[in-house]
């Protein structure tokens, strides 16, 4: 390659990189493409092709035509920013960076709000997500159900398991309850134990109006920082759920996260969303020495 074009080749990435400011922080490393990115996003639990889909039409009809030319708009309509948005093969940029582009988050869309947290952006935008979704009398059902192998002591707040199974339900911002927690066995942010090695499956259900929210396992410290996954990735392959967006008339986004217990110690499940932690959406998970 001639000097000239490799001088265009890095004045053009220089203008895209200050186009998009500190919004390209924490993006994923997949090689950019046109089509659609080959995993699939924890926040809509569908094939990544329609996820992918859903989120350029939501873009363009939320920002406007500008979206397909070039600059910050045309990079966030793109599988880079598709990624960076949604966390596909890491953690998304905005929980990462807290920040949002400035369009994203004027008075046409969301107001200052959004800036103070960003899970209501996030909640308006992927309302309408495609992927599974439960009634509000199912979530009801799924936040007080006790599961038939665990040990519950209601007065401790404890759900203990010994067997190598775990099944849970979590709904966060749950109707009836304290907002920014979650509900699980009928109590409020329980301490959950399972034995070394148990296959973990937890459901989660998005039950807050107006706010995305996700659950993960971390190994940080109970008192998270305002964006917890700037120094706590997920303890497990597979601990993450990163957000779901909000109710709608066709009921309340529900997505399953999946993995193996692997280590003893003590970890965290916790909202990744910036700010959630410290307001409340965590509690203790513990992994015992199987007996």
């Amino acid at each position: 390659m001639i000097r000239s074009q490799i001088r265009t080749l890095a004045m053009a990435a220089a203008v895209a990189t200050a186009g998009l400011g500190a919004i390209a922080c924490g993006a994923s490393g997949q090689p950019a493409g046109t089509t659609a990115p080959a995993t699939m996003p924890a926040s809509s639990q569908v094939g990544a092709q329609s996820s992918y889909s859903y989120y350029r039409s939501m873009m363009g009809r939320h920002f406007g035509g500008s979206m397909m030319g070039g600059g910050s708009r045309g990079w966030m309509i793109s599988p880079a920013g598709y990624r960076w948005m949604t966390g596909v093969n890491g953690v998304p940029g905005w929980m990462r960076g807290g920040r949002f582009p400035a369009y994203m988050i004027g008075p046409g869309m969301m107001g200052t709000s959004a800036s103070a947290d960003p899970g209501k952006l996030m909640g308006r935008l992927w309302a309408n997500a495609p992927g599974p979704r439960v009634t509000p009398a199912q979530a009801a059902r799924a936040g007080n159900q006790v599961p038939p192998s665990a040990h519950i002591n209601q007065a401790a707040r404890t759900i203990t398991f010994t067997t190598g199974s775990v099944h849970l339900a979590a709904v966060a911002s749950p109707a009836g309850g304290p907002d920014e927690t979650f509900r699980i066995a009928g109590m409020v942010n329980p301490k959950i134990t399972v034995p070394a090695g148990a296959q973990v499956s937890i459901q989660v259900i998005n039950a807050d109006p107006d706010t995305a929210h996700g659950l993960v396992i971390t190994g940080g410290p109970r008192r998270s920082s305002w964006m917890p996954m700037m120094t706590s990735r997920p303890a497990f392959t597979g601990s993450a759920l990163w957000f779901l967006g909000n109710p709608t008339t066709a009921g309340m986004h529900t997505g399953t996260l999946t993995f193996t217990a692997a280590a003893p110690g003590t970890y965290h499940y916790l909202c990744p969303v910036p700010g959630h932690a410290q307001k409340g959406m965590t509690g203790l998970f513990t992994v015992s020495n199987a007996s």
